[in-house]
């Protein structure tokens, strides 16, 4: 590790545009890969991974930048993050070697029931954008409580000092670019229906015009009220106030423009909701794979499970002395074995014996025999049986089902003495549930569509159906891996529930493939998740790989892009390699303290 820091003028990188080389280092924070030493940051957006370095180069640690990279991405990224939602957070700590992880994950009101999303007057579910664009999808926001927690337990700055950056970048404000406009066009109808959206992000009824300048006034101080006063001011104060009002009388315009399809409903979440809110600390979900510690979030993340069983069934195949596209079917089929028993076992409240077994040596021989390398099995595929009773291909009963949870970010750092922080979070689709918070500037999540409408496993229980203070099922897979107990690399993605599936093809892209990080992540992407089709990017259908997938079974449904992850893999002597997104969702942004 690299244990001295070379003192450098920050001057120069705090004038800096994003995306421009900067005159202390001469990194480029819009870049998609970087290597050097003294730490490294990657993230979806240069605005981001610029505040991040600037952190890293004052002193601060992985925590410290994780979070403040966390809160401009709030500002910049406001359609997938932000105070207004949740997500998981991955830390390794150096000193210890010990990876920890928070769940920051939204929780239902204490009146949900079963019934959340079922129309009383109908007995039917609602539509998923009836059930999206209301209050009733809104639960209560983790996000700000992960940031205190984290920073309270392995960070060296305060709350406040963290959140400093992204005031300035709030205030003064950011150039819009084609992603953030399209995000704001693909949701305009639902914008325009609140008040108080319309008027941040539709002004004179239109989209922000790319290359424009883009300021969030209210988000800055909403910001810097909770830099003065603390997490209180969100959670039991003024913010809670008016986060409870929007939930329970929507800011609905009277003259939206486009009628919307739907009655827009209130919610229930209350100020005690709020009040009550607490962070959750489990043990991480942890595999072995290869001669590598695979760590990532239990439930209500399906993530940790899913990746870790998968990597656990692909174990038994070498797949590096397979040709190409046999390694790619394995994982097809791995990914789908494990998207059975995630639907069928995996929510809120599984306990931590089941999700021991779903990733135990003797569950995946059992699973894995069901793989034949000559065809692809006809999905959906019935779940297993993890029941500590293991021998021949045992498989139980059980239906498929499809996650909504679509749009979220992601974000990697590493520091100078070797503390590694993975994290993902998330307002749910883009655009939340569209309705800003009168005079506070962030969204709100609709994260509770993330549960199940209605039973989904037939006649087996539903691990993922509404619940009084539950949270529900996320696919966010932060994942951090370690070689004789110090990180190898950390990696994870934005994607809903495709989140799994591409932290899952990075690792082996990585560990069996033979690519490098960076080429891992730019890979041609595609997804099983234990349906009739494999949803893949155009690139991957139309490769050599994919012809000869498609000869064995396998049928597309192409989509045009999967993921946006950024990575960060250790390179031994101090040295470091970030990695983001070359082109999906407009690419990303790696950078390090000291490039080499």
């Amino acid at each position: 590790m690299v244990t001295a820091l070379v003192t450098l003028t920050i001057c120069a990188l705090i004038a800096t545009p994003a995306g421009v080389a900067d005159a202390a280092g001469g990194t480029d924070t819009a870049s998609p890969t970087a290597t050097g030493y003294g730490g490294a940051v990657a993230t979806v957006d240069a605005e981001a991974t610029r505040v991040g370095l600037e952190v890293l180069r004052r002193g601060g640690n992985a925590v410290d930048a994780a979070v403040a990279s966390a809160a401009v991405l709030g500002v910049t990224e406001p359609f997938s993050a932000g105070v207004g939602g949740g997500g998981f957070f991955v830390h390794y700590d150096a000193r210890t070697g010990r990876v920890s992880t928070l769940d920051g994950r939204e929780t239902a009101p204490a009146t949900a029931d079963e019934r959340l999303f079922v129309n009383p007057a109908t007995g039917q579910p609602y539509a998923f954008d009836e059930a999206r664009i209301s209050g009733l999808s809104a639960g209560t926001p983790g996000t700000l409580a992960t940031w205190r927690e984290a920073l309270r337990r392995w960070g060296s700055r305060s709350l406040a000092d963290t959140l400093r950056p992204a005031i300035g970048v709030a205030r003064d404000g950011f150039v819009v670019d084609p992603t953030f406009r399209g995000q704001v066009a693909d949701n305009a109808a639902a914008f325009a229906q609140f008040t108080s959206t319309r008027e941040l992000y539709l002004p004179g009824g239109q989209p922000p015009a790319v290359g424009t300048v883009f300021r969030n006034p209210d988000l800055a101080d909403t910001y810097a009220t909770i830099a003065r006063h603390g997490t209180d001011a969100f959670y039991t104060g003024p913010i809670a106030r008016d986060i409870v009002r929007t939930v329970q009388r929507p800011p609905v315009a009277t003259n939206p423009g486009t009628p919307w399809a739907y009655p827009i409903r209130p919610g229930a979440l209350s100020l005690r909701d709020l009040a009550s809110y607490r962070v959750r600390t489990p043990a991480p979900t942890h595999s072995r794979y290869r001669d590598l510690d695979v760590y990532g979030m239990p439930a209500p993340s399906s993530g940790g499970v899913a990746v870790g069983e998968a990597l656990n069934i692909l174990e038994r195949s070498d797949l590096g002395d397979l040709d190409r596209a046999q390694a790619l079917h394995r994982y097809l089929e791995a990914s789908a074995l494990a998207f059975a028993d995630r639907n069928r076992y995996v929510g809120d409240g599984t306990p931590r014996r089941v999700q021991r077994e779903l990733l135990s040596d003797g569950f995946a021989a059992e699973r894995a025999c069901r793989i034949d390398p000559t065809r692809a099995a006809d999905k959906p595929v019935p779940p297993g049986v993890p029941d500590g009773r293991y021998g021949g291909c045992v498989a139980g009963t059980g239906g498929a089902f499809e996650s909504y949870e679509n749009h979220t970010t992601n974000l990697t750092v590493a520091d100078r003495w070797g503390n590694v922080v993975e994290y993902t979070l998330t307002i749910e689709a883009t655009g939340g549930n569209a309705m800003v918070v009168p005079g506070r500037g962030f969204l709100l999540n609709n994260e509770l569509t993330d549960f199940n409408f209605v039973p989904s496993q037939g006649e087996a229980p539903d691990p993922n159906l509404p619940g009084p203070g539950k949270r529900p099922r996320s696919s966010m897979s932060p994942t951090i891996v370690l070689q004789d107990g110090r990180p190898f690399l950390a990696v994870g993605t934005p994607g809903g529930s495709t989140i799994i599936t591409t932290v899952l093809q990075i690792l082996i892209g990585r560990i069996d493939l033979g690519l490098s990080l960076s080429d891992a992540i730019a890979a041609p992407r595609a997804t099983q998740r234990n349906t009739a089709t494999v949803t893949a990017e155009p690139a991957f259908i139309s490769s050599p790989e994919g012809q000869a997938l498609a000869a064995l079974g396998h049928r597309y449904t192409p989509t045009a892009e999967i993921g946006a992850a950024t990575g960060i893999e250790f390179l031994g002597r101090g040295r470091w390699l970030a990695a983001a997104e070359p082109a999906r969702r407009g690419g990303g942004a790696a950078a390090v303290v000291l490039p080499r």
